[in-house]
């Protein structure tokens, strides 16, 4: 993307956008069968943005219909692999060409800010959906050891309609995440935006259709949870369900898979993810950096943030000044100032859930104040490892800072809590980094750094973090597809069978 504009370019784009605000089934925007609509806000400033259109099971089941037709009669998922990678280059291609207005889209509705969508989801989406579309004719199936009078041939077929459950703290990267592989396998799709962040996913859809994906194939049904979640969890004729989401939520889906047709289930959840700082951690200053990105990107609104810290008690002043440090250079505020790198928090909802955890009595070493939609970068320095800091996601910009005195100690504290999606290790020890990442119990550990890998890598949680399989890498495929067996007799009559 060329370079950043100005706050005042960036409000005049977001004034003449064109939001998109219904429905789209089978190729097409359509209002809700009901007639109903609900507000989307803009976070920072509480301005209603649009109304959209709030579908219910009828919706759901529509388009769960039109995705059944498409898949059928394979007008995308018997596609040549080559002609849908096409396709999808296309629409990496046309998201390119909308880019400023797809982040400008994205930090209205969200509050996040326009430095994060300019060099960080828009350019990751773009990657994300054109990598998944040159890996499609990369992908070979397997032919197994069978004997001379047998072939036995393993192969990859589309899993049929999906449902694709998003979350509000990246709308289109983690929309991306999963259309990029699903379409790629040659599904159906389903989107059900977060209701706080539909705006996207519908633009993205329409990107969609012009960049030649068929209608039926790409369906997207804003709406709550409980009208259009649920529906989709419950769908009989949804084969499987990928869901991006909190714990609490994402253990309704394997119950509406267990109560209907056992589709596959796939949760990416929940964390409260350790950074662990050893006394002999090089070049602090580095690490501080790292620290303070893993904390405080994206408003801590991450389900893999480094939400706490943990530090042997050696190193802990020195780091954490330089963490201070780091943190003032993070300034919050207007989320369309691209000098700004903390934005508002997604809701009211969410900014009282965050603003409960800065609790009178604490000792805050930076921050802790909260007001009008915005939490200031807070770290808190916790003596108590029960505290409601420490053991709750907060899922907003506040570090808890705990000390240890032996590796041993810290990483028994990382490994203590319900969840393991990441996890970071700061050590110049090579054995005691390898040992550490292997003994935390956690989808992706880092180490001398802050991070979730790349799109080459699974993305995933252990635990109460996870369930199913992983995203991203060529792993992600593994959700969209199903494993076949083909076993072919190739005894001639006139020889003696052989079993």
């Amino acid at each position: 993307m060329s370079d950043r504009l100005t706050t005042g370019e960036y409000k005049a784009i977001a004034a003449g956008l064109q939001l998109p605000t219904q429905a789209f089934i089978d190729g097409s925007f359509r209002p809700a069968f009901s007639g109903k609509t609900f507000d989307t806000t803009n976070p920072a400033t509480g301005d209603v943005l649009a109304k959209i259109a709030a579908c219910g099971p009828d919706d759901v089941d529509f388009a769960v219909q039109k995705a059944r037709d498409a898949f059928e009669d394979g007008r995308w998922s018997r596609l040549h692999p080559g002609e849908r990678k096409a396709v999808l280059v296309r629409l990496a291609t046309l998201i390119k060409r909308n880019a400023r207005e797809l982040a400008v889209m994205e930090s209205l509705d969200s509050g996040k800010t326009i430095y994060d969508c300019e060099t960080v989801d828009v350019p990751e989406t773009i990657h994300c959906i054109r990598w998944h579309a040159e890996l499609i004719d990369k992908i070979y199936d397997q032919v197994s050891p069978a004997s001379d009078n047998h072939i036995a041939m393993i192969v990859r077929e589309p899993v049929g309609v999906v449902g694709l459950v998003l979350p509000w703290n990246f709308p289109l990267l983690m929309l991306a995440w999963k259309i990029g592989p699903a379409l790629a396998a040659g599904n159906s799709v389903i989107v059900k935006p977060a209701l706080e962040t539909s705006l996207t996913a519908l633009r993205i859809a329409e990107l969609a259709m012009e960049a030649g994906i068929p209608a039926g194939v790409f369906n997207v049904v804003p709406g709550g949870g409980a009208e259009v979640g649920e529906a989709i969890g419950r769908h009989a004729d949804i084969d499987a369900v990928s869901f991006t989401g909190s714990t609490a939520t994402g253990r309704r889906f394997l119950k509406y898979a267990s109560e209907s047709n056992l589709k596959e289930v796939t949760l990416e959840m929940g964390g409260k993810n350790p950074a662990v700082v050893l006394n002999d951690a090089e070049n602090l200053d580095r690490v501080a950096a790292h620290i303070v990105n893993g904390a405080f990107w994206n408003m801590g609104e991450n389900c893999s943030a480094s939400s706490r810290l943990i530090v042997q008690s050696g190193i802990k002043d020195e780091l954490l000044k330089r963490i201070v440090a780091h943190a003032r250079e993070w300034p919050m505020g207007d989320p369309l100032n691209p000098e700004n790198r903390v934005g508002a928090l997604v809701s009211k909802t969410h900014f009282d859930k965050v603003a409960s955890y800065l609790e009178k009595g604490q000792k805050v070493l930076l921050g802790g104040t909260a007001k009008d939609g915005f939490v200031e970068p807070t770290i808190i320095d916790i003596a108590d490892r029960n505290a409601k800091a420490v053991r709750e996601e907060i899922f907003g910009p506040v570090l808890t800072v705990l000390t240890v005195e032996t590796f041993d100690e810290a990483i028994a504290l990382a490994n203590d809590t319900e969840y393991g999606l990441a996890a970071s290790i700061y050590t110049a020890n090579a054995k005691k980094a390898i040992r550490g990442a292997r003994v935390i119990r956690a989808g992706t550990v880092t180490v001398n750094s802050f991070g979730e890998g790349d799109i080459t890598t699974p993305f995933g949680g252990f635990k109460a973090s996870g369930f199913g399989g992983r995203d991203n890498g060529i792993h992600a495929h593994d959700q969209y597809t199903q494993l076949k067996t083909i076993w072919i007799d190739l005894t001639d009559d006139q020889d003696e069978a052989v079993n």
